[in-house]
């Protein structure tokens, strides 16, 4: 169960809100003093030039540089100073002598006096611009030389304006560029709200440690289970596989966001997971495992979203399984048995009643010579107790089915056996004597099925090989010739997870037996009676030996 949300915090989208805002609000304002700067930089070089350009206009006039050498210069160029001051809005123009006297000025009463700043490197012939304090303020100002016809400098000319003038025309783009980030603030600030309702519109609403706890909770769901789950796109990509559904499909640890059609699955699995066969708990065989597949296809809005497929390993569970149903078999041989003996129980009491001792005798003695001969032969010929008594309650099973199970004089089993090669024996030759006693109808007076268990040496390939032949005979139906391969190689049924019985994984799980160690099992028509003939060769493993008949070769009927 989560946590309750703590609502004096901050929500995540409120998190991306004020924070994308707060970034949006240094950048634009960065931005916006960068461009104040820039521009209170071309201002002051516009004045600049400005007041040069003024200087300039004003040392190359004839009257000026005339008037220098008349007896009173200030007589003529004070008035024409002031007027170009007027005209230029500049806030003053003097112009001056070598010695610094002034022969014009805003002020009149300074006209004939010292300038207040130093001329500098005009006297020279050079121009100069800057800004000093002066009598009308802190100005920036420029001075060029005034040169007589000949060329000489004469004197100079001093044009000003105040900075305080400039700094009010720099003032003057603040609340444009105010007003244009505000805008862009404010644009920006809709654009954090739209991606803000996004976000929450895709997280549904849950907080970052909400986030967590589901994420959290999910990686303990996949990986502490014992199922494996898969998740599909639509696609049929993998997005998502846990580590029970890697080991039981033998996946690669880097199998996701590949296609099924990359991962190179057996054709029923494929089919299973890909949805192309559908039904629900459906049993296929992965390598030696038998799987349980649901498959559940996701909808998200609407459209196909993939799906989620769901594995349980049932090998266990099967292996149980057949060992239940060989202790179930025995079960039923007894009861049979039990059934018989009480018949022939009575029939001797009512022999002994009637007092033909004789004759209860003599029928005493057939039915122990009779069931001591059916005994004798299957412990002779199998030497492995479990196989004996496996081959003794298929033999009472297929009595108490009307039947008969017979064991070809070519059996030869030494024993005991090794644990592994047991117990893929019983399961050989229980399935195949199950289908066989299946296919034989109960009320056919003539059925039968014969097995033939046999332990020898036989050449494959030019390399000869130890293994043992387990071949079923019976006077079934048949098979379908067109069904012999596809028998084997389908590995896959509904009946188990429907009604809890195990059969249609019969001849799947022969198949498997014989694959897994190196064999193979075939069927055919045992001859022109009809029925079919089930033929399974079983490989010994490293370190596994017994006893066998040297070349064998098996009774073909």
């Amino acid at each position: 169960m989560s946590a309750p949300r703590n609502r004096s915090r901050l929500s995540l989208t409120g998190y991306l809100f004020f924070s994308h805002l707060l970034l949006l609000a240094l950048a634009l304002g960065a931005t916006g003093l960068l461009w104040f700067t820039f521009l209170d930089r071309e201002i002051d070089e516009l004045y600049t030039e400005r007041v040069l350009g003024i200087a300039r206009m004003t040392a190359t006039l004839p009257e000026i540089r005339t008037a220098f050498d008349s007896e009173d210069p200030a007589r003529v160029i004070a008035p024409i100073a002031a007027g170009l001051t007027r005209s230029a809005e500049a806030q003053y123009i003097v112009v001056a002598d070598l010695d610094g006297t002034r022969y014009s000025h805003v002020d009149p009463s300074l006209i004939g006096q010292k300038v207040s700043t130093p001329p500098g490197s005009v006297l020279d012939g050079q121009e100069w611009t800057g800004t000093e304090v002066g009598t009308q303020g802190r100005t920036t100002r420029a001075k060029v030389p005034v040169r007589d016809a000949a060329g000489p400098v004469v004197g100079y000319v001093s044009v000003g304006i105040l900075e305080s003038d400039i700094d009010e025309v720099s003032a003057g783009v603040v609340p444009a560029i105010a007003s244009t980030v505000a805008a862009a603030l404010a644009l920006g600030a809709i654009g954090a709200f739209l991606i803000s309702r996004r976000v929450r519109a895709k997280t549904h609403g849950l907080e970052p440690s909400e986030i967590t706890a589901l994420l959290e909770g999910r990686e303990a769901l996949l990986y502490a289970v014992r199922e494996g789950v898969l998740g599909l796109d639509a696609a049929n990509r993998l997005t998502l596989v846990n580590t029970p559904a890697r080991a039981m499909l033998g996946l690669d640890t880097d199998c996701e966001g590949r296609s099924l059609a990359e991962l190179g699955l057996s054709g029923r699995i494929h089919d299973v997971l890909s949805g192309a066969d559908p039904g629900a708990d459906g049993i296929v065989l992965a390598g030696s495992r038998v799987l349980v597949c649901n498959r559940m296809p996701v909808r998200v809005g609407g459209q196909d979203g993939g799906a989620v497929v769901t594995l349980r390993d049932r090998t266990e569970l099967e292996r149980l399984t057949g060992e239940l149903d060989g202790a179930r078999t025995l079960t039923r041989g007894l009861r049979a048995q039990s059934h018989e003996f009480a018949n022939r129980i009575h029939t001797v009491a009512g022999m002994l009643e009637l007092g033909a001792n004789e004759e209860a005798r003599s029928f005493l003695a057939e039915l122990s010579a009779a069931h001591a001969e059916v005994s004798a032969e299957v412990t002779e010929r199998v030497g492995d107790t479990a196989l004996a008594a496996l081959v003794l309650a298929k033999s009472a099973q297929a009595t108490e089915r009307g039947a008969r199970l017979r064991l070809s004089p070519l059996t030869a089993v030494p024993g005991p056996l090794a644990h592994s090669l047991r117990a893929d024996l019983l399961l050989v030759v229980g399935n195949l004597v199950d289908n066989a006693l299946d296919s034989v109808t109960a009320d056919d007076p003539d059925g039968w099925v014969e097995l033939l268990v046999l332990a020898h040496r036989r050449s494959a390939d030019g390399a000869p090989r130890d293994l043992v032949e387990v071949r079923v005979l019976d006077s079934g139906p048949g098979v379908d010739p067109a069904l012999a391969e596809e028998i084997f190689s389908l590995g896959f049924t509904t009946k188990v997870a429907q009604d809890g019985g195990a059969r249609g994984l019969g001849l799947a799980l022969v198949h498997q037996a014989c694959a897994g160690r190196g064999g193979e099992v075939t069927v055919d028509a045992p001859g022109d009676a009809g029925g079919s003939a089930f033929t399974a060769y079983l490989p010994l493993a490293d370190g596994e030996a017994l006893d066998h008949n040297e070349d064998a070769e098996t009774g073909r009927r």
